[in-house]
Order: C-alpha cells, then sequence, then structure tokens
C-alpha cells in the first residue's frame, strides 16, 4: 500500500517559517563562527613570523612529507586540504618558487599533476613544525582536558559527515 502525502501538509512545510536558533544555539553558532575567523588568523601570523608560511602552505607541505614518496596528485592534495584546485594551484606555484615543492605530470596520465615535496621544503617544514606544533598545543589542546578535545572532535567529525559526506577531505591516518 503506498501512502500519498496530503498536499496541505507538504504546502505548510515547504513554506513555514524557518526554525530559528534557541538563544542557546545562536550563542554556540556565533561563538563557533568566531572560531573559524580568529583561530586561522593566530595559525597564520605564527607561521608567518616563525617560517615565512601561511597556514595552508604548511598544511600542503604537511600532507606531502606524510606520503610514502611525499608526493600526491594535485586533486588529491586538494581535497586533503580542503582547498580549490585554484587556490592549491596558486600556494604550489608560490611554493615551487621558494623550491619546497615540483610539479611534474604523471607518468602514467599525463594529465594529471603530481606535486612532490623537496629535500628544501621537507628543511623548511622540520624547522617550521616545533614552533607550529607548541602554537597549536598552546591555543587548542592545552585549554582543553582530554575529555573536551575527545568531544570537539567527535563534534566536528559529526558536523563534517554533513558537510563532506563522502569524507572527501578526510585525512589519512
Amino acid at each position: 500500500m503506498q501512502v500519498t502525502p496530503d498536499p496541505a501538509y507538504a504546502r505548510s512545510v515547504s513554506t513555514s517559517e524557518p526554525q530559528w536558533l534557541t538563544p542557546e544555539e545562536r550563542s554556540a553558532w556565533l561563538t563557533l563562527s568566531r572560531l573559524f575567523e580568529t583561530l586561522p588568523a593566530a595559525l597564520d601570523a605564527q607561521l608567518q613570523r616563525d617560517a615565512g608560511l601561511n597556514y595552508y602552505q604548511y598544511v600542503v607541505l604537511a600532507m606531502l612529507s606524510e606520503q610514502a614518496e611525499h608526493a600526491l596528485p594535485m586533486s588529491r592534495l586538494s581535497t586533503i586540504t580542503a582547498g580549490s584546485l585554484s587556490r592549491l594551484s596558486n600556494v604550489v606555484k608560490r611554493l615551487e618558487g621558494r623550491g619546497y615543492v615540483r610539479r611534474c605530470a604523471d607518468p602514467a596520465d599525463r594529465r594529471v599533476s603530481v606535486v612532490t615535496l623537496t629535500d628544501e621544503g621537507w628543511s623548511s617544514l622540520v624547522a617550521a613544525a616545533p614552533a607550529h606544533v607548541t602554537h597549536v598545543r598552546e591555543l587548542v589542546v592545552d585549554a582543553l582536558s582530554p575529555t573536551q578535545l575527545a568531544a570537539l572532535r567527535e563534534a566536528a567529525l559529526l558536523v563534517l559527515d554533513r558537510v563532506d559526506p563522502e569524507g572527501h577531505t578526510a585525512i589519512p591516518e
């Protein structure tokens, strides 16, 4: 037996008012929104001061450093760094100019560009990592108890599951 939805109900659902945020929900959302703006700026400032890199450049180098061959196709690097191909292309161009990465065509498929971390890029990342990790620890990790940190991770994963249900931006473990 197939149930036909009541047309009056369907109209009332599609034209109903939005479910406005409660004061508690609004406060949580605005706090998270402020964090989205201020945390990246704080990370950028530290990395710029100590290593001459911005946060996204650092993440690109870090993700490459974690690969067996220190290399990834541009498309995969774009997804795990949560940046558009256009943004990544501009960043890779700047990192190439500094000698930190090399971009070349994949021998198996010439249409695919592969980005490889150079020895100079590796050295720069190794030099930048201690201060960056210390800053991350000061700003986030040490501000939370282990239980709060686990809850933060769980909450972030729940939201990421909605924003990226296919898990394209999942960082390889």
